[in-house]
């Protein structure tokens, strides 16, 4: 049984105006129906629903007629309600006060039109909030991925830097020493210095990521600058690639040049340690050959005899210091201060400046304080460390120049052409400090007072906290 109409000349009461907007609700729907059919078979249908029988209530409706073309049904609210009685009730939001109608209307069929809008307003809305969220966990975990790296790098695609060289890049000649007892870790090193490899670690860590362990034979290698990591071990591994003879470079000490003359000759490192011994053999008056083993290649072979080996190397010191201008009797003296040059300074220019401060700083009475002279002096100075422990600084060695004014007891290295020239003819300055502030590139800057010097220092730390695994910095 269907809910009664109200009597004539009273207000519907909620359950009678809920059971009119139903039925005209029913009416619509039945008229959206009719339309949709209507599309789909080509014949046009009613404009409207039909009136509500019987005489005791009539609605005036604002409906607009179902469109021929889209299937698409458009009807508005009813505007007005009229009683048999003619009482009109007017819609919510007009002036007409009716106490309680605009909660009557809030319930009827209008809402129900305006209910679906909101409801897709609120999908939207929560759609943008989910997309945003997402955006922001990609974007959060790009940029974490950006400064942890390593796998969740590689997950967002943010290693960009690469660690080893393209193939096909390698050009030029690069000559890498191989001492005895040498680690995988200490050969990368040594390509990257001399400008094989692009990292530090690249060689090192493709031996470990392969579980290989190469037997390198102590020697003089001739590589490529810019080489992969795997070229580079395949050339290490070719027996052509070591150069006949015995090679080293500017800056190598005594104990670093014998277990190479022994690889080179075929003979022990104990024959060659005795064979060094007694300077004198060699016409040196010093208490030691460290400065007097000239750094160059030697077409030694093996079965030539030690002493003749050793004797050549002197010999062409003797050269490099007549050539510089040397006077006679001042060798030992300018041998020492070119080996503190030498290891001291990078660029060419600053071999100079380097020479420039040393002379001045003993001009001035001051300490020379080079770092190179108390690493030597406790046996350190091969730890690539560019800062001294506290133990090397204090320790009361005669090399030491932190403890002892004027040049360390002797040299402490072998130097090259370039460090003895610089010795003999400082740059004009007045430099009395220089820091390092780029470990990769060498770049030094040179101060005359100790304010200065001590921002240049700065400099330098703020690069080895950018570089923490720089073995200068002690990574």
């Amino acid at each position: 049984m269907s809910d009664p109409l109200p009597p004539e000349g009273r207000l519907p009461s909620r359950r009678e105006l809920r059971a009119m907007r139903a039925r005209e609700a029913a009416e619509w729907d039945a008229a959206a129906d009719e339309a949709v059919s209507a599309a789909s078979t080509g014949s046009r249908p009613s404009a409207g629903p039909a009136p509500a029988p019987g005489p005791q209530a009539a609605t005036e409706t604002g409906a607009q007629p179902v469109r021929d073309r889209g299937a698409v049904l458009e009807r508005t609210a009813p505007e007005t309600f009229v009683t048999s009685g003619g009482s009109r009730l007017e819609p919510a939001g007009s002036n007409t006060d009716h106490a309680g109608l605009h909660d009557l209307l809030e319930s009827g069929p209008s809402a129900t039109v305006r209910g679906p809008k909101r409801r897709r307003r609120g999908a939207i809305i929560i759609i943008l909030i989910i997309l945003a969220l997402i955006a922001a966990l990609v974007f959060g975990g790009w940029w974490a991925a950006k400064q942890v790296g390593g796998p969740i790098g590689e997950f967002f695609g943010v290693n960009a830097e690469p660690a080893d060289y393209e193939e096909g890049l390698a050009t030029g000649e690069a000559v890498i020493v191989i001492e005895q007892g040498d680690t995988g870790w200490e050969v990368s090193q040594k390509l990257h210095e001399q400008g094989v490899t692009m990292t530090e670690s690249v060689f090192y860590d493709m031996l470990v990521s392969a579980q290989q362990n190469p037997d390198l034979r102590p020697g003089v290698y001739q590589l490529q600058q810019k080489m992969t990591a795997s070229a580079a071990l395949t050339t290490l591994e070719d027996p052509d690639s070591r150069l006949p003879g015995v090679a080293y470079p500017e800056g190598f000490t005594v104990s670093q040049v014998v277990p190479i003359l022994a690889s080179g000759l075929e003979i022990s490192e104990d024959e060659v340690t005795a064979a060094l011994e007694d300077p004198s053999d060699y016409g040196v008056e010093a208490n030691s050959l460290e400065g007097w083993l000239f750094p160059a290649s030697y077409e030694f072979t093996p079965g030539t005899d030690v002493t003749d080996a050793v004797q050549r190397m002197v010999d062409r010191t003797r050269q490099s210091l007549a050539d510089a201008g040397v006077p006679e009797g001042d060798e030992q003296q300018i041998l020492t201060a070119a080996s503190v040059i030498q290891r001291e300074a990078a660029a060419e220019d600053d071999f100079f400046k380097v020479s420039r401060v040393i002379e001045n700083r003993i001009d001035d009475d001051m300490l020379l304080q080079m770092d190179s002279t108390a690493q030597y002096g406790v046996g350190r100075m091969h730890d690539g460390d560019v800062f001294s422990s506290a133990e090397a600084l204090e320790d009361d060695n005669p090399w030491n120049t932190y403890v002892h004014k004027g040049l360390p007891a002797g040299p402490i290295a072998n130097p090259g052409d370039l460090a003895i020239q610089a010795a003999m003819t400082p740059a004009d300055g007045d430099w009395l400090y220089f820091a390092t502030v780029n470990l990769d590139t060498g770049e030094t800057r040179f101060a005359a007072t100790l304010d200065e010097h001590e921002k240049n220092v700065e400099v330098l730390h703020a690069w080895c906290d950018d570089n923490p695994d720089s073995t200068g910095c002690g990574g």
